[in-house]
């Protein structure tokens, strides 16, 4: 344990702000993106740069503190903060530059993805993240990261150049493909499980306008719509990205007043190829004769914070999730019987395609084991009132439970909740041994540990 005079010196080598219970803004730092998590730590570090970071890791190893890192706090299992240890807090590095001549990014460990989007787009560029503009950088680029843009460019991973990041035993190092390439490959699907990452670079494609948006059906139809996307997106152009949403639509525009409130079935569609091509491609979506056809072009970052109003900060969430490798039609008739029952306004089910330029990386080549799925699923439940935690989380857990015996056997990291080491280990497949070994070398003592963690392969293992 640290005495009043460690914290002072502590204090004094921090550019940035230490906060503490009792302070102006404790409760505010502590708040997250799901408001079902409430953690009291004992010391938030906002950091200002690289320095502060170092600092803050040496103080907790020196000091045996619980250590967490908090980038945009979007975890839905709430692993950007810790009960009574030390939280990092990136939020203040909010740094970027981009290159379009080279057509890279460089951004810090604060951002949120609608700040990248930004400021990538004022050069007609973007690299592939999510699908709601408010996530952080940090989490979902080293859970592996999946929208819009997967099947034409693949995962925010296959993206990733290098990173900069501070280890357990307070150095800093880059990796990279030339750089402790051992390292490049544990982040790029592992989590935070190896040290801070201060900041991400990206590779940048010419993507600024895009033909997108929803198309939704009755809920009656869904089992032919389920049939029938299954089939078609195993054939459409890698240009051409749509997830499977059961929903509830919004009662706010775009939609038309008639639809408001109903539970429908519906996908959204990205199409990022020439724009020329776009009205064929999206030819036996028409052909469906969805009830709302919303495709239409609009620039990327819309499209990347159109559910941003819709899932706002202070929701409460519970998700469980799974990887798919084939929708059969028992899976279907599991999906329909989940899916006709919604609990709330906002929960809902996706289906995310991660095949096309997904699959043509190796499993073995990133940490993120599972290439060969076809599609990523979450079970999503979402309500405003904490009086519905657990009807909410009691739908999420009974569809992932009841389809858990159709899917691949593990999950997205960024989808998981705190579902225990066997949990984590059928994630990461044949790639957790060598990231327990890596583990090991890198962090020994298991210092990065509030997260879906590895934990450090036994001495002697290979």
């Amino acid at each position: 344990m640290y005495t009043d005079t460690d914290l002072a010196s502590y204090r004094a080598q921090l550019r940035g702000t230490l906060i503490q219970p009792g302070d102006a803004g404790y409760d505010e730092a502590r708040t997250v993106f799901n408001a079902m998590i409430s953690k009291r730590p004992r010391l938030i570090a906002r950091c200002a740069d690289i320095a502060d970071v170092i600092a803050s890791v040496n103080f907790a190893r020196s000091h045996a503190l619980l250590l967490a890192v908090r980038g945009g706090g979007h975890n839905g299992a709430g692993l950007g903060l810790c009960d009574d240890g030390l939280v990092i807090d990136l939020s203040a590095m909010r740094g970027i530059r981009v290159d379009p001549k080279a057509r890279t990014v460089r951004v810090e460990g604060g951002c949120l993805w609608r700040d990248v989007d930004h400021a990538t787009h004022a050069f007609g560029l973007a690299t592939p993240s999510g699908i709601i503009g408010s996530t952080g950088v940090g989490g979902l680029t080293l859970g592996g990261g999946i929208g819009h843009l997967a099947r034409h460019y693949g995962l925010t991973i296959d993206n990733l150049l290098g990173v900069d990041m501070v280890l357990a035993d307070g150095r800093f190092v880059t990796a990279s493909a030339h750089e402790n390439e051992d390292l490049f490959w544990a982040v790029r699907g592992g989590g935070g499980n190896f040290g801070v990452v201060t900041s991400f670079e990206f590779r940048l494609h010419a993507v600024s306008t895009v033909i997108a948006g929803p198309t939704l059906w009755p809920l009656e139809r869904a089992g032919e719509v389920l049939r029938w996307y299954r089939d078609f997106m195993a054939s459409a152009p890698d240009e051409l990205n749509g997830f499977f949403a059961f929903l509830t639509v919004p009662p706010a525009p775009p939609f038309p007043e008639a639809l408001h409130l109903q539970q429908m079935c519906g996908v959204v569609w990205c199409w990022s190829g020439d724009p020329a091509a776009a009205e064929a491609a999206l030819a036996p979506v028409r052909a469906m004769t969805p009830a709302l056809y919303g495709i239409h072009e609009l620039p990327y970052p819309m499209l990347q914070g159109a559910f941003d109003g819709l899932y706002a900060p202070g929701l409460q969430w519970y998700w469980r999730a799974d990887f798919i490798n084939e929708l059969s039609d028992a899976a279907i008739d599991l999906h329909l019987k989940h899916g006709n029952r919604l609990p709330s306004l906002h929960s809902t089910m996706h289906l995310y395609p991660i095949d096309a330029a997904v699959q043509r990386v190796g499993r073995a080549e990133t940490a993120f084991s599972f290439r060969a799925a076809r599609w990523a699923a979450v079970f999503v439940g979402v309500d405003p009132d904490p009086a519905n935690g657990e009807r909410i989380g009691a739908w999420a857990r009974d569809y992932q439970t009841e389809l858990h015996p159709h899917s691949a056997g593990g999950a997205y990291v960024n989808f998981m909740m705190d579902e225990g080491q066997e949990r984590v280990q059928a994630t990461y497949g044949d790639n957790y041994p060598r990231l327990a070994a890596i583990k090991r070398r890198y962090d020994p003592g298991n210092l990065f540990r509030v997260n879906q963690n590895i934990r450090p392969a036994s001495a002697g293992a290979t």
